[in-house]
């Protein structure tokens, strides 16, 4: 790692950009599995040891597990399709994420089959992480898959928060919302998870399968009239009656249950910051729980970055600014974008060139919006490069179409499935006092 001298000497050899990039892969490797996985094992039971999960990064948490674990064991877990990895003793299914499919309802079926008729001496650990809302999928009937990828199709689009989603999730699902650890009762369910919600809150993580549930049918009526979300009217009445409601926490069958986080957005930036001041720089947390509309919050960082580089306030350039969170889309185009890059588009036209602030935001499991592009890259100088391209940034964040604007500048960051979830990941470099020239000159 350069020291701070050393990284503002050589600014003019493309070495922002690198940083950069360099910080969000620290806060990735912060929650790896292989890291965070084997320190919190609980203790082998008397009797079986049955390991199921769901989310991206399951599989190579099932992985970890087996390779520290004491005795026996077996089991079933769902990740997205091209997120598996070799295991030996816990089976590894592939399913669609977001939008669930066939394969992850079949998935489910064999997770439930996996705990069904537990005794007091079994012990269940359930591994889950952000995505299993979607790969854990058995909609309470009459609802079925096709309505189920209905109304996930339509919560993805309205703008509505994660933990409104996921309300909905929890009381339209046979597993989600406390349902499948009443399915293990009397056995023991230690739950593992890495937090991709803004929050941490348990209840949120896969719409929580294993985790009491205070929110209410009510609550998820109110959810789907606030974005004007049809259901097919017998699932709307199941609603309405309480037909469907969740798991409680005075359920005598979650008594036996207990739930550990093991990775957070928080521990992912710390770790970037900790780099940041290994360089000899001073670096910021504003917040690992940090939502709204992407494009806003971009602009609204774009203001609080043009205090710093301008009146050396909260802060004195230079610094790193870092977040975390959740944001939301409101899609009203047709383009190809994520949270990640509508957010670095908001922050790029409300900044407008300029100098001396750059940028990375990426969604930590190596995919931003549907596709595996993980985020992106920004620098003072993106707005005049997309425009000599023909491209305008305001059509371009119109249209949420962050990802064909920034694969034309070859800024797009591309790590591949990254087998870990801890939510977005944003960060800010002010290099220095704003000038009308950019100090060091543009990163290309």
């Amino acid at each position: 790692m350069q020291n701070g001298a050393d990284l503002f000497d050589i600014r003019n050899q493309t070495r922002i950009k690198p940083f950069l990039v360099g910080l969000f892969e620290a806060a990735i490797r912060a929650a790896d599995p292989d890291i965070c996985v084997p320190p919190h094992l609980p203790a082998p039971p008397k009797g079986r040891t049955i390991v199921i999960g769901a989310g991206k990064a399951s599989a190579k948490m099932a992985r970890a597990l087996e390779q520290h674990w004491e005795g026996s064991l077996s089991g079933v877990v769902v990740t997205r399709y091209g997120h598996g990895v070799p295991t030996q003793h816990i089976e590894i299914i592939e399913a669609a994420h977001p939008v669930p499919d066939q394969a992850g309802w079949l998935a489910t079926q064999r997770i439930k089959d996996a705990v069904a008729g537990l005794s007091s001496d079994d012990l269940v650990i359930c591994l889950i992480s952000g995505g299993g809302s979607a790969l854990l999928v058995d909609p309470i009937s009459p609802l079925d898959l096709d309505g189920m990828q209905a109304i996930n199709r339509d919560l993805l689009k309205s703008g509505a928060s994660i933990d409104e989603m996921n309300c909905v999730r929890r009381h339209v699902s046979n597993v989600k919302g406390g349902r499948l650890a009443a399915m293990c009762f009397p056995a023991k369910v230690v739950t593992l998870a890495i937090s991709d919600v803004p929050g941490d809150r348990l209840l949120d993580i896969a719409s929580g399968p294993t985790v009491a549930d205070p929110t209410s049918c009510r609550d998820a009526l109110a959810v789907l009239d606030r974005y004007g979300i049809s259901v097919p009217a017998k699932t709307r009445t199941m609603l309405e009656n309480g037909e469907s409601e969740s798991i409680k926490p005075d359920d005598p069958r979650m008594a036996n249950c207990q739930a550990v986080l093991i990775a957070t957005p928080q521990m992912a930036l710390e770790a970037a910051a900790d780099m940041v001041r290994q360089a000899g720089i001073d670096a910021h947390i504003l917040g690992d729980a940090i939502e709204g509309e992407a494009s806003e919050a971009g602009c609204v960082m774009a203001g609080i970055a043009r205090q710093v580089a301008r009146r050396g306030q909260p802060f004195k350039p230079p610094c790193v600014l870092l977040s975390g969170g959740e944001t939301t889309v409101t899609i009203l185009g047709n383009g190809r974008g994520g949270r990640n890059v509508e957010f670095l588009l908001g922050l790029a036209v409300a900044l407008d060139g300029m100098a001396n602030v750059y940028g990375v935001a990426g969604d930590t499991d190596g995919v931003d919006g549907m596709e595996e592009i993980a985020g992106a890259y920004f620098g003072p100088d993106t707005i005049s490069r997309a425009a000599g391209l023909g491209i305008k940034a305001i059509e371009s964040l119109e249209n949420n179409d962050g990802h064909s604007f920034f694969e034309a500048l070859n800024d797009q960051i591309v790590t591949g499935p990254t087998l870990t979830n801890v939510n977005d990941y944003r960060a800010i470099f002010i290099t220095g006092k704003h000038t009308n020239t950019p100090v060091g000159g543009d990163i290309k």
